[in-house]
């Protein structure tokens, strides 16, 4: 059973919000470092790489809380990021996605919201850190996975197309892992919900397709008429094979 990461950046520049995130954290089980800029975020994280999670305030003077998720993503960290967004801003969930967060909580939110969302998404950090089971894989080798053009590698968590690596979150990952072992058939929303983000999971069903949105960007040749992860009308998903 792999390690739960701990660590987690909090970005936000109230400071009656950033001290009640910190102590329900603390109380929690977690390490934590508060930021009230996205300056000061960036210059902790170059300092202190090990964090596993940050918590992203949308709503930031100078560098917000979309810049420190770009340029985290840019870096080719694979850290779990949420960002803490306003809830009537539905424009704010869908671009902290499309940019790489893996989750968003809206304001205002509960102490035992916040910590759902942390918790589920440091379980999913903890699972890729695990050893993986190799089992024998059609079309692979028990640890590699090959469709097409693409190769999935188990023990290094990478994907690549056409021998070039495709830089994956984390939740992207488990994803494309999820799509991998059930080629060419039919995943609905729900179903894809429960396996990477887990059956408590009590967010939007639309995290799927925002998600899948940012893939296609990264392995379609034309993410506007996919030919590999295409969907199923009224149902879901499929990969093809």
């Amino acid at each position: 059973m792999a390690d739960i990461p701990k660590k987690i950046l909090i970005l936000e520049d109230e400071a009656a919000i950033s001290e009640f995130i910190d102590i329900n954290l603390k109380r929690a089980g977690y390490i934590t470092r508060i930021a009230s800029s996205g300056e000061e975020a960036l210059s902790i994280l170059a300092q202190e790489p090990d964090f596993s999670i940050a918590l992203l305030d949308v709503m930031l003077p100078g560098i917000d809380g979309f810049e420190v998720c770009r340029r985290i993503r840019q870096s080719g960290s694979k850290m779990g990021i949420i960002m803490l967004t306003a809830r009537a801003q539905e424009m704010d969930k869908v671009t902290g996605l499309m940019i790489g967060a893996d989750d968003y909580v809206p304001k205002p939110f509960s102490p035992s919201e916040l910590i759902a969302r942390v918790d589920a998404l440091a379980r999913r950090i903890g699972v890729l850190s695990a050893e993986i089971p190799l089992v024998p894989e059609e079309n692979g080798n028990g640890h590699v996975i090959k469709s097409g053009r693409f190769t999935l590698d188990l023990r290094s968590r990478t994907l690549t197309k056409d021998g070039a690596p495709v830089n994956l979150t984390q939740v992207e990952y488990l994803i494309i892992k999820y799509f991998f072992e059930n080629r060419n058939k039919a995943i609905s929303r729900e179903e894809m919900l429960h396996a990477v983000w887990g059956e408590d999971y009590f967010g939007e069903a639309k995290i799927i397709d925002v998600n899948l949105r940012r893939i296609r960007k990264k392995i379609e040749d034309d993410p506007s008429a996919p030919q590999h992860l295409v969907a199923v009308w009224g149902y879901g998903y499929k990969w093809v094979d």
